[in-house]
């Protein structure tokens, strides 16, 4: 039973959520935590909001959604940022997040 984890970003459209970016952030569930929580942006989603990104747990091939964040263009630009230097920290120098 292998659990992984993802960010999702997504783009409100007509109707729902349309996904268009999804990051593998890997196996390890306090890296995938402290990573999300140093994304920018609101966790109070009003249904207003354009630009989200998500952090996924999958288990057993499952999805569950742990937390979202409500994001500016600005915000989503640094959150990819952020993901993608951390993570490349953790794979290629074995750096990992405090």
């Amino acid at each position: 039973m292998e659990t992984t984890f993802y960010i999702l970003l997504h783009v409100n459209t007509p109707g729902h959520l349309q996904t268009f970016g999804k990051f593998y952030i890997g196996n390890d569930k306090e890296f995938a935590h402290a990573l999300f929580s140093r994304l920018k942006g609101n966790s109070d989603i009003d249904g207003n909001g354009i630009l989200y990104a998500e952090l996924m747990e999958t288990h057993n091939d499952l999805p569950v959604n742990i937390q979202i964040l409500s994001c500016t263009l600005g915000e989503l630009a640094e959150n990819c940022r952020i993901i993608t230097k951390e993570v490349f920290k953790l794979w290629n120098l074995g750096e990992s997040l405090p």
